[in-house]
């Protein structure tokens, strides 16, 4: 078979004003941006589709993910590409492929083999510059603080407090923890620590995939707590003056982007938060449009169902007000393999032999993880549907394995689908099964009630959802938390960070652990994106503290040089 970019350089794209048509869209409606193939929705379609009927909602979701793959994204462009095939009009919604994870771009960010999202080329020079717009009213209100430092500190800012952090769309461990301020008053500032994050993980991204308006942007960026002031009180980027100067850079990342499938089904790309500190999925702009522009609107959420799915309900869901109709969930038999934790799989190196030998048993050991998947879904009332995604070393008892229990555990039904190799085509049956998961009687509710203390929250997540028996609190945590409804922000939806290769928080644990207590290692909050991000596992797990003010580690003379390390 042909590469990824092979495949996509041979697509017959449309214009996409005829993609805009499929959504009853007009040219007014969008700005091309850069190709005839790539457009700007115009936030003014929120008006003009308002009265239309909503689309049935779905979400694509998987199984605890694996090493290998397992084909989330091109699952959800092959069920979009399939809906044509069946006489549905489908909309695919998702998020943008960032450059950060890898050190160098990403080839096939939206999906693979006849299963994308192009053109390709597109992604690889992030799209319209939204990552770059995220990049640099992150970058503003960073800058901001520090020259606040440097001119007296009127806001009476604890440095030890601040936790908001530069951005930069590449993984340069390098920068990660590093000394700023150097060089005197003049051409440095107040010397502290502090460091990088890739800016998918900034709180700005988390705005932006959250926000329903300009006016809602602006209000949240308002609202973001960059650190505490002395008196423990929080420091906001309303204070700073930085809020309305993120907007107007913000001002068309805030649009989202039509593109195509390679069957010309409709796709709009836009934001792209992580899935651990934020909430993984894309926009809920992209989605109030979408859900007025065809008979469904098919999205994805980032990771697992324990995960992606769990913050899609609880989180965008709560904001967006917009209710899933179905979920399906993404599993293959080689991951189901992986879960019965026989097998050692290290990414990029060949896969053990045994792996791809026909072994039922170990499929079904290692179901445990997609029966616990889908009861995560079905805690929410949602339909859930699983999809097989088909490999060639497959055998035909393992997949008949996964049907059944699928369906003893809950599920609507299992599909075979080989979108990636075959397209729309590849994808009939799991399309037909979700239309059919759409319509079965929807009883969407949260996990948790908003007005539960945050501790309440979290241990509802860590039990009703990972398995967890109870969870633990570090006296820091607890702090933490107790400061958080202090300051009024203990009504705030939970984000959990913890690590996507485990139900639980050790990512060695396979299949479905349970009884375990999950460690709450600290609290963190996102204030301006809206929800309250508790840090899951132990001290060689998890990322390093907020960072401190440089002078408790280094010795610099009146010239802002270093002169000494402790």
């Amino acid at each position: 078979m042909q590469t990824d970019l092979a495949i996509a350089q041979q697509a017959k794209l449309r214009p996409i004003h005829e993609i805009a048509a499929q959504m009853d869209l007009d040219a007014e409606d969008f700005d091309i941006y850069g190709s005839p193939h790539i457009g700007k929705l115009r936030l003014s379609v929120l008006e003009k589709v308002k009265n239309r009927p909503n689309a049935k909602y779905i979400d694509v979701s998987a199984i605890t993910p694996t090493p290998l793959g397992e084909g989330k994204s091109t699952t959800l462009i092959g069920i979009g590409e399939a809906m044509k095939h069946i006489g549905k009009r489908a909309v695919i919604t998702l998020r943008q492929p960032s450059q950060g994870p890898t050190f160098g771009i990403k080839g096939g960010a939206a999906g693979g083999g006849y299963a994308q999202v192009v053109p390709m080329e597109t992604f690889n020079l992030h799209l319209t510059g939204d990552i770059h717009a995220v990049s640099a009213a992150n970058n503003l209100l960073a800058a901001m603080i520090d020259n606040d430092l440097m001119r007296g500190n009127p806001f009476n800012i604890d440095p030890y407090s601040i936790t908001w952090k530069r951005v930069l769309d590449t993984n340069d461990r390098a920068l990660r923890k590093i000394i700023i301020g150097l060089g005197g008053k003049l051409d440095g500032g107040v010397p502290r620590e502090t460091g990088f994050d890739i800016t998918v993980a900034s709180e700005v991204m988390a705005i932006l995939a959250l926000t329903t308006s300009l006016k809602d942007m602006r209000e949240r960026f308002g609202r973001i707590v960059i650190g505490l002031k002395n008196d423990k009180t929080p420091v906001t980027a309303e204070e700073i003056g930085a809020a309305g100067a993120m907007t107007v850079l913000m001002r068309d990342a805030i649009r989202p982007t039509i593109m195509q499938t390679l069957e010309n089904t409709p796709a709009l790309v836009h934001a792209g938060p992580f899935a651990n500190v934020a909430h993984g999925n894309s926009s809920i702009l992209a989605d109030l449009i979408a859900s007025k522009c065809g008979d469904y609107l098919l999205t994805e959420s980032g990771f697992g169902a324990d995960i992606g799915a769990e913050k899609f309900f609880n989180i965008k869901c709560r904001y967006s007000g917009l209710k899933p109709d179905a979920c399906v969930l993404v599993a293959t038999v080689r991951a189901l393999k992986a879960h019965s934790g026989k097998y050692r799989i290290v990414a990029g190196k060949a896969l053990p032999p045994e792996l791809l030998e026909n072994n039922v048993a170990d499929v079904e050991a290692g179901a445990s993880n997609l029966i616990k998947q889908i009861e995560n879904i079905k805690i929410h009332g949602v339909t859930p549907v699983v999809a097989i995604n088909a490999f060639e070393t497959d055998h035909a008892e393992e997949i008949e394995a996964i049907k059944r229990i699928a369906v003893e555990a809950g599920a609507l039904g299992a599909a075979v689908s080989r979108h990636w190799a075959e397209g729309g085509k590849g994808a009939i049956e799991l399309a037909e099964m979700t239309v059919a998961a759409a319509e079965e009687p929807s009883e969407f509710k949260f996990l948790y009630d908003l007005d539960q203390p945050i501790a309440k929250k979290i241990e509802a997540i860590a039990t009703k959802i990972y398995g967890a028996k109870d969870v633990s609190f570090t006296s820091q945590a607890a702090e933490q938390i107790k400061d958080y409804e202090s300051n009024g922000f203990g009504k705030l939806p939970i984000c959990m960070a913890k690590t996507h290769l485990s139900l639980s928080h050790d990512a060695n644990l396979k299949g479905a652990p349970s009884g375990f207590t999950l460690p709450i290692r600290e609290v963190r909050a996102s204030v301006g994106a809206g929800f309250i991000y508790p840090i899951c596992g132990d001290m060689r797990t998890m990322p390093a503290l907020p960072a401190h003010p440089a002078a408790e580690k280094i010795d610099i003379d009146e010239n802002g040089n270093v002169v000494g390390l402790f």
